[in-house]
């Protein structure tokens, strides 16, 4: 089992937000659907975990929620990005400057086919970042991750779960299980689980059936007060519980055979990025310089 660790210590307090959208929550409680700004950034407090500091973060042209992670607690401050963009990358950058946090991994939870991801530039403007993609994925990075891996900044980590469906190679990120560590827990689950919906499964090697298969294996068995944050949201919602999504998921909610029939005949368009994303996603967003060194 790979596990990935920097230094330990750890905060998942209160804390300062440049806009007004936040909220808290404890374990018990559903967490209500929030609208979203343009570019909007949140907090969450839990009594039981006092160590992570967490931003919710939004690219309006895709659509995509980049997430900033840190054991706020630790003397480094080390953080992590999920799913940064391209375009979005200075925004990111810029916050973990002003809060004072060590950025350590830029991170995917898959091959992106709407945006370029902004872990190429995000190494190149910060020296000692380290890319982080699934190995099942096939593209370029430092650190690959399998099924099990634990990826640790200070004293908290993500578990690695395989989610494949939408592509062959997404991951689910989930923190950690233990007393010290966020509670609720939180996952972060790219395209495989949507609010209220999922990801297409018509390119890029998906399969209706395996993603039924990893939402319901690997998501679904969560504790149903695991808050869920997905890559995308286009309808003004920013995260959802594995109990609301067992309960009101209008395609996942069904059998097998139903969902498979779902997915079949959603009758989406080819997506407009597809052709410039994925070519560049292999190679950690950084196709264009590639090519330029050739």
């Amino acid at each position: 089992m790979l596990k990935l660790r920097f230094i330990r210590s750890y905060l998942f307090s209160p804390f300062l937000v440049n806009h007004s959208s936040s909220f808290s929550f404890s374990p018990n409680q559903t967490i209500s659907f929030a609208l979203r700004s343009q570019m909007e950034s949140f907090t969450t407090s839990s009594q039981s975990s006092p160590k992570l500091l967490f931003r919710q973060l939004f690219e309006k042209e895709s659509s995509t929620y980049t997430y900033l992670l840190a054991d706020f607690s630790h003397p480094d401050k080390p953080a992590l990005l999920i799913d940064p963009v391209d375009k979005t990358v200075d925004r990111d950058l810029s916050l973990v400057k002003e809060l004072g946090l060590k950025l350590i991994y830029a991170m995917n939870t898959h091959v992106h086919a709407d945006h370029v991801t902004g872990t190429g530039l995000i190494k190149g403007k910060a020296p000692g970042v380290k890319s982080v993609i699934s190995k099942a994925s096939g593209s370029k990075a430092d650190v690959f991750v399998e099924p099990g891996d634990k990826i640790c900044f200070g004293n908290l980590f993500l578990e690695v779960r395989a989610t494949p469906g939408h592509t062959l190679g997404c991951v689910t990120y989930v923190t950690g299980d233990g007393p010290d560590q966020p509670q609720p827990r939180m996952a972060f689950t790219g395209d495989a689980l949507l609010i209220r919906g999922c990801g297409r499964t018509d390119f890029q090697g998906g399969s209706s059936q395996q993603l039924y298969k990893s939402v319901h294996s690997q998501i679904f068995t969560l504790p149903r007060e695991t808050l869920l944050y997905p890559a995308h949201d286009y309808k003004g919602f920013t995260v959802t519980t594995v109990g609301e999504e067992m309960l009101y998921n209008p395609r996942l909610t069904k059998d097998q055979e139903t969902f498979k029939s779902i997915m079949e005949n959603l009758n989406l368009p080819y997506p407009k990025m597809i052709d410039v994303a994925v070519p560049a996603n292999r190679v950690c967003g950084l196709q264009d310089l590639e090519s330029k060194a050739n």
